[in-house]
């Protein structure tokens, strides 16, 4: 890891209507390499977050700092070619087209020859190449969130925003997406995983944030957070931040 972080939030507000701010003076940081989950309970802006870094939303105030360029109210398009990628929780493959088609569209400004990164992609995701010419729309949620994960990663990214990626997923299937998570982190791409899971995020997480009222209200290691007894009790309850 570089002293340098790839991504540097600063005193950031932002929302979804005018004067109504979310998120209110959030700080985050996150190095080349690391994997961040960030948690806190709903409605504390963690998905407000995600947006907001990647160009969806505007912030009405502060700095969005990604590799030393302050990119705060850039449109998500010229994000992406900067080298950030985000999933977001919902709408996030196109149904109808073939699971190789899919990751054919997540390469639609590289110039790169596209089947290596596709080899790349189904070697990581084995599931995927067993099914590359389904149609997205009739795979499981759990592979959806992998065909997901890898039309983002077609574009090798140096950051991937990954934004709940187990809502709705039975068990065994979390456990699945979590381990892929974890995998690609270990490739060396830094990932911001935006995570209901609280639990399971910090447990493999390098660092973790807790969003409290649009504010950053603890950070530190995540096994440190797991085992704070005030994160414990105010977010972690019976297994998952509520």
């Amino acid at each position: 890891m570089t002293d340098q972080p790839i991504l540097e939030v600063e005193d950031v507000y932002a929302g979804y209507v005018k004067d109504l701010d979310i998120l209110q003076g959030v700080n985050f940081k996150i190095y080349p390499g690391e994997l961040v989950a960030v948690i806190g309970p709903n409605g504390a802006g963690k998905s407000t977050l995600a947006k907001t870094i990647f160009g969806l939303l505007n912030p009405h105030k502060g700095k969005i700092i990604f590799k030393g360029q302050n990119i705060a109210g850039l449109k998500s398009d010229k994000i992406v070619q900067r080298g950030m990628c985000y999933v977001p929780q919902l709408a996030n493959v196109f149904p109808s087209l073939s699971v190789e088609e899919n990751l054919e569209m997540g390469a639609f400004i590289s110039n790169a020859p596209l089947k290596p990164l596709k080899d790349k992609i189904f070697t990581m995701f084995p599931k995927l190449a067993e099914r590359r010419r389904q149609r997205a729309g009739t795979l499981s949620g759990g592979e959806r969130q992998m065909l997901a994960m890898g039309k983002a990663l077609m574009l090798e990214p140096s950051l991937l925003i990954l934004d709940e990626p187990s809502a709705a997923l039975s068990p065994i299937l979390v456990n699945s997406v979590f381990e892929q998570i974890k995998a690609i982190n270990q490739t060396g791409k830094a990932i911001v995983l935006v995570e209901q899971n609280a639990r399971k995020a910090l447990e493999m997480a390098h660092r973790g944030y807790v969003l409290e009222s649009g504010r950053d209200r603890f950070t530190g290691p995540g096994l440190e957070l797991l085992n704070d007894p005030k994160v414990g009790e105010l977010y972690l309850g019976a297994g998952k931040a509520h």
